[in-house]
């Protein structure tokens, strides 16, 4: 899989997100995160409307191909619910997706917790293991770090 010829990155606040786009990227992060890996859990959880969080996508047509979120942790960003649509997998789109998260985060330092399988992903955008293993809804993470 590659990507398409015309993935369109996009970034947005909650309030500016147009109603459908947000649709449609509750529907892939439930598609995913719910569905494809059978882990029952909120994924609404009250952050999507924080002011300072932002939401980084890519679409094709009305697609969500991939997408991720920045949370503004009170100085330190978190970067969450990274997610690449089945039919996108394998394109690269999570990587630049993560750079271009990177690219918004600057200096600052940035968090997340990582599902265990994919820690050698984030080592390549300088984040690295800041605590052990545990088990959240039944699936392995590692709570990562990028130090600037």
């Amino acid at each position: 899989m590659h990507p398409l010829p015309h993935d369109e990155f996009r970034v947005a606040s909650f309030r500016d997100l147009p109603s459908t786009t947000l649709y449609d990227i509750l529907r892939l992060r439930s598609e995913v995160f719910v569905v494809e890996q059978e882990c029952a859990y909120l994924d609404l959880d009250g952050r999507d409307t924080e002011p300072g969080t932002r939401h980084l996508w890519f679409s094709h047509d009305r697609e969500i191909r991939a997408y991720l979120r920045i949370l503004d942790d009170h100085g330190t960003e978190r970067i969450g619910r990274v997610v690449t649509a089945r039919s996108a997998r394998g394109a690269g789109l999570a990587g630049r997706l993560m750079e271009h998260a990177l690219e918004i985060v600057g200096h600052r330092p940035a968090v997340l917790d990582a599902q265990s399988y994919l820690v050698s992903f984030y080592r390549k955008y300088g984040f690295e293991p800041a605590g052990p293993e545990y088990v959240e809804d039944g699936i392995p993470h590692v709570p990562m770090a990028r130090e600037i």
